[in-house]
């Protein structure tokens, strides 16, 4: 599938600011599933951006803007060829060896009942691919999503008792269930087209899970559907909860507040996300 992204975000202070840095993690790479044609960073004032690396294989940027200044807007824009792989992940950067996702953070703690959960699910046996399946179909079933919920601050544990959440939410309560059942597991950023009612944009950024599976590696799994990734996925950024895979971090120099407004929109024509 062809698909074309269009990410806007704007930013908006009460007082100028001295000085902004941000840390982008909004820049997705190839790998057999998914082949970036054209992908470009734009800032709306003079600015600085500096590309790297992070520790998960994430492609990032370094955004430097000097004031005083009282409004920012960065535009990403991009056309990513994807196929269809079932969720199964290969050719992409893997830094990082699978038993280290077997980590806890504190937002991807599990709790008891989660815990119990978990432990249900692997009781009822089977190979650790059909675990995994049967984890992300119990927790679609489980859990209700709610796609025009802003992802918050909450950890895994206060999301699965209160029954719903955003797809963050969703993703890192598959994360901690997975590696409360012994199997490594990362959360994933990025992009979902859906054809919903005729639509040919979906106005949201998409998180989902990756699990790894012995025998086959790295394998997505999104709790929000029920299912794995298929070509309407544009897979960004990896990391051991939402804050590490955030699309975006940083600080400002300067008082008052700030506004955030993000728009994001995925089609399968150039002409309709812009």
């Amino acid at each position: 599938m062809r698909l074309f992204i269009d990410h806007r975000t704007d930013y908006r202070f009460s007082e100028p600011q001295a000085r902004i840095v941000q840390l982008l993690r909004l820049t997705p790479t190839s790998n057999e599933g998914q082949n970036i044609i054209d992908w470009r960073i734009d800032v709306d004032c003079n600015a600085r951006l500096r590309r790297a690396r992070d520790g998960f294989g994430n492609e990032t940027h370094m955004l430097y803007i000097d004031g005083p200044i009282d409004r920012v807007t960065l535009s990403v824009t991009g056309e990513v060829l994807t196929d269809d792989r079932a969720g199964m992940l290969s050719g992409a950067v893997e830094p990082l060896p699978p038993m280290l996702y077997l980590q806890t953070t504190p937002a991807t703690r599990p709790g008891a009942a989660l815990d119990d959960f978990a432990e249900q699910v692997k009781a009822a046996g089977g190979s650790a691919l059909s675990r995994a399946h049967r984890l992300n179909e119990a927790l679609a079933d489980r859990m209700t999503f709610d796609p025009g919920r802003h992802a918050g601050a909450r950890d895994a544990a206060s999301t699965f008792a209160e029954g719903h959440g955003a797809c963050q939410d969703l993703a890192q309560v598959l994360v901690a269930a997975a590696r409360a059942m012994g199997l490594p597991a990362r959360y994933i950023s990025g992009h979902r087209f859906s054809d919903v009612e005729g639509s040919k944009v979906q106005e949201a950024t998409h998180a989902w899970a990756e699990v790894h599976v012995e025998d086959y590696g790295w394998i997505g799994f999104d709790p929000s559907t029920g299912r794995c990734p298929d070509d309407r996925y544009v897979r960004v950024a990896a990391a051991l909860d939402f804050r590490g895979a955030a699309p975006l971090s940083g600080t400002r120099t300067g008082g008052g507040f700030e506004e955030l407004e993000v728009g994001v929109r995925v089609g399968t024509s150039q002409a309709v996300v812009q």
